[in-house]
């Protein structure tokens, strides 16, 4: 069973430590940060389930002064592990890479992080096979994540050649104070990095887009008009989205509005701070404008990229050469497709 340790303890490295203690092949030893924060004053109410590790010695002090429960140094629990998920803000993960080759640790970072800091841009559906046995891996960010998500589904159907999207982006993470209150939308230059790193994961489609910057915090919205290589019609478009373990089809006739129903329908559903791990594609959204398909996405974008950081670990130790098993095995201990 491989050993894995989640290196930063927020947003995302919380769902991280979940989602690996719902692998049956994997073990978390424990989670590491540098000071309390509201997500480890939960943990500590909870029993604090996982091991907690300081990132050095003055966080250690910070930390158990605080009420904590410290089990080592980040230092003294690196050689214990087999690889790091980075989950810390964006460029401490590339400090932290320097500890990790120190002991020789393979490590995955998020997607706020430069491509530079490691050795594959990763995906688990579109090019798991580029992360095998590689020594660093780098998520897409969440909007990424989820249009390679659709996009790949679609170009294993029909083949594609290219995509135009449009991205309406939350403003801020729930509980991001700050970020400002405010009442505006915000347009960033095109082409958006989303449409610049799908292609740099498939390259063998061209793609552009746009992104609206919109004062919510539960998810964004894209929209996404696919050129297929093959005629395509709405309905196989939707039939193929049905089948994918990390898509679910959502109609506004069962009262699927918009980012708020979702994230209320995974609050009434049990899960975890409302947390979705695969996006939305509302059926009533597909539709053909002479060849091409149009189509539009929720994403999660708290809790989006766990299934993939996963899949990651499985490519990264060599425990799956092929992907297509190694995404099962994530979907099936994460319970994905079991809506079906």
């Amino acid at each position: 069973m491989v050993k894995v340790l989640v290196v930063g303890y927020g947003t995302i490295g919380q769902r991280l430590a979940d989602g690996v203690a719902l692998q049956k092949d994997m073990e978390l030893v424990g989670v590491a940060d540098a000071a309390v924060s509201l997500g480890l004053r939960a943990l500590r109410e909870k029993g604090m389930p996982y091991r907690l590790y300081a990132a050095n010695g003055q966080a250690a002090e910070s930390l158990r002064a605080g009420g904590m429960e410290v089990s080592g140094l980040l230092e003294e629990v690196l050689p214990t592990v087999d690889i790091v998920l980075d989950a810390t803000s964006a460029g401490v993960g590339a400090q932290n890479k320097k500890l990790y080759e120190k002991y020789g640790v393979k490590a995955i970072f998020q997607g706020g992080e430069k491509n530079d800091v490691a050795d594959v841009f990763f995906h688990g559906y579109a090019n798991y096979e580029k992360g095998v046995g590689a020594d660093y891996l780098k998520l897409t960010s969440c909007n990424t994540t989820g249009l390679i998500r659709a996009v790949d589904c679609l170009d294993k159907k029909a083949g594609v050649e290219k995509v135009a999207i449009t991205i309406v982006r939350r403003v801020a993470d729930p509980g991001d104070y700050h970020r400002g209150l405010v009442n505006a939308l915000q347009v960033d230059q095109a082409p958006t990095h989303q449409a610049v790193d799908l292609m740099t994961i498939m390259p063998h489609i061209d793609a552009t887009g746009i992104l609206v910057h919109t004062p919510v915090t539960h998810g964004h919205f894209i929209t996404v008009v696919a050129t297929p290589k093959t005629d395509i019609s709405a309905e196989d478009v939707i039939a193929a989205f049905k089948e994918h373990d990390r898509i679910r089809v959502v109609r506004l006739e069962d009262g699927f509005l918009g980012n708020a129903s979702l994230f209320k329908y995974a609050r009434d559903l049990g899960r975890p701070r409302g947390d979705m791990y695969e996006i939305a594609v509302w059926e009533n959204t597909v539709v053909k404008s002479g060849k091409d398909i149009m189509f539009g996405i929720h994403i999660p974008q708290e809790s989006v990229t766990i299934p993939e950081t996963i899949d990651g670990i499985r490519a990264a130790l060599s425990m799956d050469t092929d992907g297509g098993e190694a995404v099962k095995k994530t979907n099936e201990y994460l319970g994905l497709g079991t809506w079906k």
